[in-house]
């Protein structure tokens, strides 16, 4: 049966995934809260490592369920010669292909860009790699703390003197499928425009070292190698994270003197504004470890929201640093709409992390969960390629389509 569009700028698009994990997983996200439909070849024998996460059940692994949203799940043994030929005609109806698969695979499978040019001249394939498709180390593969640390992003994450830190989440996978997405479109403005279809070779590793900026090229202009420095900014001080009462922390920004006395005041704190120390902008910056000591005992016995409040209505930059629990009950983020409520199979309805967007007069409607593993057979099958019913049976009785 037919699949109901949710609308959008994307509507009418057909983005194939050949992905797994989440870099790839998280373009075709973004693209199908555009609108676009975006159909995940996915197979019981070579399964998507996220739906085994968790130790669940395939259909309700936490991971896969956060990323896959409003995607359609078509299962294709693509080790068979007829399964790569279903792909092939799945490919001829698409306008996007997005693989995040090993190095070589595409090829091995006769799926490069050459090839699927031969199916469908204007096709547009995203090839997203750890170092790219080219290149002495294009044939390594990697997952997202490798992204970070060959970047050069890792060695920047920490305080001053520690060890490089890291993130715990998985920022070099979503960056790369953000990069992935907006070439995607920016490949279908040119397709629109010319006729052609273009290749996208995007690298990982360079998606993270773009987000690394200025301290790329410092090491040329001031001869010194940026080193992890915690929150430390060399033209604000105070700015930092400051203990609150219970686990709470709060986030302030003193950028002009305005902001300091008004923080002074506002932590009854007149010591510390006429603290010969804390003088000038140049002398806290010179004893701003003194200082941060100083603002941290008096907000530790506050609550951190409150304060945070008070400093804003002085004119100071403040914030509560929120935690995931502060996020999800946050009365702002609701109302924005950056949760949506979608309805899945195993889960009912539930909230999931929506577009960051809002697009008007024709937004997409993020309604659905992530589908089960070859939920939408009979659709890609029986509707998109016009197999009669005894065909499929007869693919799925041969674990073609498994």
């Amino acid at each position: 049966m037919p699949v109901p569009s949710p609308g959008g700028p994307l509507s009418g698009i057909r983005v194939l995934e050949i992905t797994k994990v989440w870099a790839g997983p998280y373009a075709g996200k973004l693209l199908a809260h555009l609108g676009a439909e975006v159909i995940k070849v996915e197979s019981a024998t070579n399964l998507d490592e996220m739906r085994a996460y968790g130790g669940v059940d395939i259909n309700a692994a936490p991971y896969f369920l956060s990323i896959n949203q409003e995607i359609l799940s078509v299962q294709v043994n693509m080790k068979t010669a007829e399964g790569l030929d279903l792909v092939r005609q799945m490919i001829a109806r698409s306008d996007i292909v997005i693989d995040n698969i090993r190095p070589g695979a595409m090829e091995r499978s006769h799926l490069g860009y050459d090839d699927l040019r031969k199916i469908k001249p204007d096709i547009i394939q995203c090839s997203i790699k750890m170092w790219g498709n080219e290149g002495p180390l294009g044939y390594q593969t990697g997952y997202a703390p490798c992204f970070a640390s060959l970047s050069g992003l890792t060695a920047l994450v920490g305080h001053e003197g520690e060890t490089p830190k890291g993130m715990n989440i998985r920022y070099g996978d979503s960056t790369s499928g953000a990069c992935a997405a907006l070439a995607c479109i920016a490949a279908l403005h040119h397709r629109e425009r010319t006729g052609e279809g273009q290749f996208i070779d995007l690298s990982a590793v360079e998606s993270m070292t773009s987000l690394v900026g200025d301290s790329l090229f410092a090491y040329s202009v001031t001869g010194q190698v940026p080193q992890s420095d915690g929150n430390f900014h060399p033209e604000i001080c105070p700015h930092g994270a400051y203990p609150c009462q219970m686990t709470g922390w709060i986030s302030i920004a003193a950028a002009t003197e305005e902001h300091w006395q008004a923080l002074c005041r506002v932590l009854a704190a007149d010591d510390l504004a006429a603290d010969p120390r804390f003088a000038t902008l140049a002398l806290r910056l010179e004893n701003r470890r003194a200082l941060d000591a100083e603002i941290a005992e008096l907000t530790a016995h506050q609550d951190a929201a409150d304060l945070a409040d008070q400093l804003r209505q002085a004119g100071v930059p403040a914030f509560k640093s929120m935690s995931s629990i502060d996020l999800c009950s946050d009365d702002y983020l609701w109302g924005r709409q950056a949760y949506r409520m979608v309805t899945d199979h195993r889960s009912g309805s539930r909230p999931i992390i929506g577009p960051s967007w809002r697009i008007s007069p024709d937004g997409p409607n993020v309604a659905r969960g992530a589908p089960l593993l070859g939920e939408h057979n009979d659709y890609v099958y029986r509707e998109l390629l016009g197999l009669p019913q005894e065909q499929l049976d007869d693919l799925i009785a041969r674990k073609v389509v498994d």
